[in-house]
């Protein structure tokens, strides 16, 4: 991968075999990357780049206005989010093992031993994120199975820094990043079709594009919806 600056921006330039130019801006930090035919040389690339300085600029200033959450001290009423809604945090301290409840539409139960560290409380409650979001993705998978007539050998979950997903198209595993249980559901399957699709189409080229657009209608509504929720501090690098 090459980069150019035009104007103190980096770009990441990407050649390979697709038939058009492609211009992304990644959350969170506002990360620039260009897709580029083959056949395309480098002034053609930095001309592009620079027609689209405009764009570029406008999400990186939507990227860096994003709220972000500020690290978890795991303390009575501390704001905590699930499947896209926001919870008061109510600490529940008890000789038994641990275990979280969502109470209501405001509380979420965290009971925990006397004298339990703040690492240990997001252990905790990180292992309940991870089993929640576990519930959700085999229903979603075997559907979009049916629908894409793909196959996916195996799906995981874990903490990633720059990507909602990944798909490993040669092992036909996706990954989903754990911070996806703290979004409204219909967020996470737009995820899951996304990293589905690159099993019909590697590139996000035209053939991707239209692969979303036949099997998601409203994937860029969802994809704004997502990048416009609270990031998490911890778990993001920006």
């Amino acid at each position: 991968m090459k980069c150019i600056s035009i104007n103190d921006i980096t770009i990441e330039v990407v050649q390979k075999d697709i038939k058009n130019l492609h211009l992304a801006v990644y959350p969170p930090t506002g990360r620039i990357r260009i897709a580029a035919p083959l056949c395309v040389n480098n002034d053609a690339i930095r001309l592009f780049a620079i027609s689209k300085l405009g764009w570029i600029k406008r999400h990186q200033r939507n990227f860096k206005g994003q709220e972000r959450i500020a690290p978890r001290e795991y303390r009575n009423r501390e704001s905590h989010y699930f499947q896209g809604k926001r919870y008061l945090l109510n600490i529940i301290e008890n000789n038994a093992p641990p275990k979280v409840v969502v109470k209501n539409k405001t509380y979420i139960d965290l009971y925990v031993r006397p004298e339990t560290s703040t690492v240990k409380r997001h252990e905790i409650m990180n292992e309940w994120y991870r089993q929640e979001l576990k519930k959700l993705i085999p229903e979603l998978v075997e559907k979009w199975k049916n629908e894409m007539n793909v196959k996916v050998d195996e799906w995981q979950v874990k903490l990633m820094k720059t990507k909602w997903g990944s798909c490993n198209i040669e092992k036909k595993r996706i990954w989903l990043n754990l911070e996806l249980i703290k979004k409204p559901v219909n967020c996470l399957e737009y995820i899951i079709v996304h990293e589905m699709v690159h099993l019909l189409e590697r590139h996000h080229n035209d053939n991707f594009l239209y692969y979303m657009d036949t099997f998601l209608p409203n994937w860029i509504q969802l994809k704004k919806e997502l990048n416009k929720l609270p990031i998490s501090h911890a778990n993001w690098s920006y």
